[in-house]
């Protein structure tokens, strides 16, 4: 018989509005900043600002930070290979919604 394996998720709402700094989305996250430095260099989190010390970060960026690390954990993956994980379930989801 073949093993089945789910993935569970839990999710927080957070209002688009919202903004992080660094500092907050890292306390937010439960990630430290070179791990959001690392986000936004694989181009998961896209802050405005010029630099980190200026970088604002939406709502949305603490859902993906914190989805980011539960699968880099829960598959044992570093932050690229979860980051190209999270960009399959996105067009997966993309391509469900679009279906009848």
């Amino acid at each position: 018989m073949a093993d089945t394996y789910y993935l569970v998720t839990t999710s927080t709402v957070v209002e688009e509005q919202v903004a992080f700094d660094l500092p907050a989305l890292c306390r937010a996250s439960g990630a430290d900043a070179a791990q959001l430095q690392a986000l936004v260099d694989e181009g998961l989190l896209h802050p405005t600002g010029r630099g980190p010390v200026d970088w604002q970060f939406s709502g949305e960026a603490l859902a993906r930070t914190r989805k980011v690390l539960r699968l880099a954990h829960e598959l044992e993956l570093g932050l690229h290979g979860a980051a190209v994980v999270l960009a399959l379930l996105t067009e997966i989801e993309r391509l469900r919604s679009r279906s009848p």
